[in-house]
Formats: C-alpha cells, sequence, structure tokens
C-alpha cells in the first residue's frame, strides 16, 4: 500500500511534524516555521468560545510583595524594592478537561499570574507540575487532542492517551508526576505554582541570568488519593472553585511564597540538564532557590463571567527586565496565547478590564476593531514615525542581545536516555513506598483500558525509567515480563516497530 503523505492545510508536503524550525539546535524557534504556525493557529480556533484548554478555572485578586533584594538580577520595576507591593489577578484552572468537568479530575492544574505593574502587565503562566510532557510546540494540537474525546465516539480514549504517551518517551517525567497523588491537589490553595519554563532575567548594566519561578503554598502541599478524589467528583465537582472562594470571603486569605532558582550563562553552559527543555527540573541540590516574595490572594472577582471567564493571560506579556528563554515549547506558546485570545476574546481584548494595564495606560498605533470601547486613539496619528509628539520607542526597554548560532533546521532532540533519568530518581529516591504503590496503582486502571500492545510499549518506557517502576506496572497488567524487558533495551524506533498495529 503506497505511504500517504502529509500536506499542510494548502497541499504543501511536511517533512518534519515533530520538530520546530529552530537558530541552531538550541533554539529559538523561527517564525518562519509557517507550518507550525499554521498548526497551532488552527488548534486555537478549535473550540468556539470555550478554552481549548484550561476551560475550567477560578480566579481571585491579590498582591506580591517583594521580600529580597533582586536588582543585581533584574531591573523589572515591580521587582525594585524590599517592601513594594504590586496587585495582581490569579486564575486556577484544570487542564484537559471541559469546563463542566469536576476539579477532583486527575489533571494538571493551570497557575497563570497577572501582575498590573507599572511597565505595564506581566504575566506569569505556568501550572502546579514544574515540569510537561512535551518541549516542542509542533506536537501539542496532538497531544492535546489525544486528552480531549475520541473524534468518533466522542468518549475518553485510552488508547488515544496511551498511544501518544508511549510514542512520546519524553513525558514519563510529567506522567510520574501526574499520576501519583500529586496529580489530585486537595485545593488551588493547597498546591505550588511553577513557571516550569526558563526565564530570563537582565539588570541595568545589561547582564542576564536564566531563572525559574516556584509559588510554593503557605497553606501547605496537601493531595488526595485516587478514592478520595472519585468521591469528590461524585460529592462536589466544584470543590475547588468553592473553597477559594468561600475562604476569600471568610478572610482566610491565601498565600505563597516565591522562591527562585538562578543560574549564570556560564553556569548554564555547564549544567548536567538542558535548561530550556521543559521536561526537566533544576534538582534544588544543583541549584538552590532563593525566597523573593510572598503573593496574596485576599479579594473574589464579583462577576465570574467578567473577571475569570474573560481573563487572558500570555507568557509572551513581559515587562523591562524579564525576557523569554530558547526553550521551544515557550516560544510556540508566546505566539499561541495571543493567538487563541484574538479568536477567543476578539481583537480588543486588552480593554476587558480584567486585562487591561491599569497602571501602564496603552500608547501605541493600533486601532479599530471588533469591540473598541475607548476613544480608539481619538484624533491622533495612527502612525509611526511621525512628527507631532506622540508617544515612541524607548530604547531603555530592550532586552541585552543574546547569541545564537546554528543552522536554520527541524532540530530532533538528541540526549533521548536522559528523559528517564529524572523520573526515575523521582520514583526511587523521592517517593514513599506508599507513593509508589498509589502511583503505578492508578497507571494500571488507566492504562488497563489500551490495547495490549500500547500497554507492552508503554511498561517498558515504565521500566527503562525504573526496572521496579516497570515490574510492577508490568504484573499489574498481566504482561509477559520478558517482553517488557526486551522492548525496554530496544531504541525508541525499534520498540514502536515492535509494537505496531
Amino acid at each position: 500500500m503506497k505511504k500517504k503523505k502529509m500536506t499542510t492545510a494548502f497541499g504543501k508536503p511536511v517533512g518534519d511534524d515533530l520538530n520546530s524550525q529552530t537558530a541552531g539546535e538550541k533554539g529559538p524557534v523561527l517564525v518562519q516555521d509557517m507550518h507550525l504556525l499554521e498548526k497551532l493557529a488552527h488548534f486555537d480556533r478549535e473550540r468556539i468560545p470555550e478554552r481549548v484548554v484550561h476551560a475550567k478555572g477560578a480566579g481571585a485578586y491579590g498582591y506580591f510583595e517583594v521580600t529580597a533584594d533582586v536588582t543585581k538580577y533584574t531591573k523589572a520595576a515591580f521587582l525594585s524594592e524590599v517592601g513594594k507591593k504590586t496587585d495582581l489577578f490569579v486564575r486556577f484552572s484544570t487542564v484537559g478537561g471541559e469546563k463542566g468537568s469536576a476539579d477532583a479530575e486527575r489533571d494538571p492544574r493551570g497557575f497563570a499570574i497577572k501582575f498590573y505593574t507599572e511597565e505595564g502587565n506581566y504575566d506569569m503562566v505556568g501550572n502546579n507540575t514544574p515540569v510537561f510532557f512535551i518541549r516542542d510546540p509542533m506536537k501539542f494540537p496532538d497531544f492535546i487532542h489525544t486528552q480531549k474525546r475520541n473524534p468518533a465516539t466522542n468518549l475518553k480514549d485510552p488508547d488515544m492517551f496511551w498511544d501518544f504517551l508511549s510514542l512520546t518517551p519524553e513525558s514519563i517525567h510529567q506522567v510520574t508526576i501526574l499520576f501519583s497523588d500529586r496529580g489530585t491537589p486537595i485545593t488551588f490553595r493547597h498546591m505550588n505554582g511553577y513557571s516550569s519554563h526558563t526565564y530570563k532575567w537582565y539588570n541595568e548594566k545589561g547582564e542576564y541570568v536564566w531563572v525559574q519561578y516556584h509559588f510554593k503554598t503557605d497553606q501547605g502541599s496537601k493531595t488526595m488519593t485516587a478514592a478520595e478524589a472519585g468521591a469528590m467528583c461524585a460529592k462536589d465537582p466544584d470543590h475547588a472553585t468553592r473553597d477559594l472562594h468561600e475562604s476569600i470571603k471568610n478572610g482566610d486569605f491565601p498565600s505563597w511564597t516565591l522562591e527562585m532558582q538562578i543560574l549564570t550563562p556560564r553556569q548554564a553552559k555547564d549544567f548536567k540538564w538542558d535548561i530550556f527543555d521543559i521536561t526537566k527540573v533544576w534538582p534544588h541540590s544543583e541549584v538552590p532557590p532563593i525566597t523573593v516574595g510572598k503573593m496574596v490572594l485576599n479579594r473574589n472577582p464579583e462577576n465570574y463571567f467578567a473577571e475569570v471567564e474573560q481573563a487572558a493571560f500570555t507568557p509572551g506579556n513581559l515587562v523591562p527586565g524579564i525576557g523569554a528563554s530558547p526553550d521551544k515549547m515557550l516560544q510556540g506558546r508566546m505566539f499561541s496565547y495571543h493567538d487563541t485570545h484574538l479568536h477567543r476574546l476578539g481583537t480588543n481584548y486588552q480593554l476587558i478590564p480584567v486585562n487591561m494595564p491599569k497602571n501602564a495606560p496603552e500608547l501605541n498605533y493600533q486601532r479599530d476593531g471588533a469591540m473598541r470601547v475607548d476613544d480608539g486613539g481619538g484624533g491622533g496619528p495612527n502612525y509611526w514615525p511621525n512628527s507631532f509628539g506622540t508617544a515612541g520607542p524607548d530604547e531603555t526597554a530592550l532586552e541585552p542581545p543574546l547569541p545564537i548560532e546554528g543552522n536554520a533546521a527541524q532540530h530532533s532532540y538528541k540526549l533521548v536516555d536522559d528523559d528517564f533519568v529524572q523520573a526515575g530518581n523521582l520514583y526511587r529516591n523521592v517517593m514513599s513506598e506508599q507513593d509508589r504503590v498509589n502511583l503505578t496503582r492508578n497507571i494500571i486502571g488507566h492504562l488497563s483500558g489500551a490495547q495490549k500492545r500500547i500497554q507492552l510499549r508503554q511498561a517498558a518506557i515504565f521500566y527503562k525509567t525504573d526496572k521496579d517502576y516497570g515490574t510492577r506496572i508490568a504484573k499489574g497488567l498481566e504482561l509477559d515480563l520478558a517482553k517488557v524487558e526486551k522492548l525496554a533495551n530496544m531504541n525508541q524506533a525499534d520498540r514502536v516497530k515492535a509494537t505496531a498495529s
């Protein structure tokens, strides 16, 4: 049978559907990758009007207070002095489920913060886990499809779910976290938040460092077992939403302590792990965090639709002193988040009160569009440069240059075996025996619904991560352990061939 060739929407053959075009192996992603842009733009418009991901959420207002001097790292004005407070809005969410899904579902949790700074809005758009399933945005639409519903049955499909993950070994770290008890926080107040991505902080001298954010809950990290989560789904599918609202209403204001991990460019160059790979953590023993500030939530929204449903966050909303990194997933998200807001809320979504840069009024030459509800720039010029004394660029807002080298191409990730190291360390060295029992039981319960060939392939990945880990899964699924071990010792390409349909 003649092999069918993948094409773009306009019939152009696709040469690589797994790796984005980047400047050199480490990136950043190139905007000339039209296949990536077409794929993300189409994906952003697949659901109307519900969010494609993070559909169900809860939000609240509060403030961030600086508690340590970080001016040697960043010139961001809102971080410029100890004791300075900045208003903010936070939205917590589940990721894969629809708007009517239960708060206690096994799912990552979104952790998005909008800082209303004097230099414009700064959005930190993270999750409750420090890593993610994939590291290239080309895979993102496909990954989310597998977490949603089968296009034929409109049902959740274990074959889709595990087929993709077993073909994407880089997911093993996040899978291990997700199927542990940590996969179901007891409430939004009792979970941590992470930037996951690496960002660049730079100071007044133009010196820069690489950073990651860790918002550690002051309420204590608390989770549910699968049985407890199942009971909660039946008892109160909105329990976390209710808990956040009622705790603030009753004056029990939740708070988080911000810790930062920081690496200089020289340290990053010699670091064991790829700091731009979102499937990896920076071990605290190697990069000890420092405490930077505290976030407190103290006010509920007055109208859910206006303030929570219409809230729009994007990792592209940065301020002077904070910049992006070459992280491929971050580069893709910076395009996709803004693009999906344009689709969902309209081209002037920045004028919706919850999204407005209230401490730094918008001054530019973008005009008109649907739902333009301000004066639209009045009678002033709608172009730049002009000679009428209107707002112009400020050179002090420029970022320090970042050296880039390499060929523009679709680079695959080379260090495949290191995908298993951190997940194995998590299983062996961090989890208790009860944690391991719960983890493997949760996986077996979900993976048992997939085809045997997919079970074998995924069990081999667990075995490659840790022998005991894979053995427990194989025994729980009544798989041939010798076959699982044989598959684990193959490279990924041969493993896929051996378990093809």
